[in-house]
């Protein structure tokens, strides 16, 4: 049974459930294993708690956000 697992910031349930749909379509179709087998599961993470570059994503996002209106 294909396992897809994604770790992530916020997402809504309409996010969610786009990912969940058509990430389990392509799988299936690249790997020519019935969708039904699939099973995706969403991990959502605060913001807080990634990291790039020694900043987290909060700071990132704001710094992006002063710097891109």
């Amino acid at each position: 049974m294909p396992y897809i697992t994604i770790e992530s910031g916020f997402l809504s349930d309409q996010q969610k459930e786009e990912l969940i749909k058509r990430l389990t379509e392509v799988s299936s179709e690249i790997m020519k294993v019935p969708q039904e087998f699939f099973v995706t599961t969403i991990k959502e993470v605060p913001d807080i708690n990634f990291g790039i570059g020694g900043k987290t994503i909060d700071k990132i996002k704001e710094e992006y956000m002063k710097n891109h209106k």
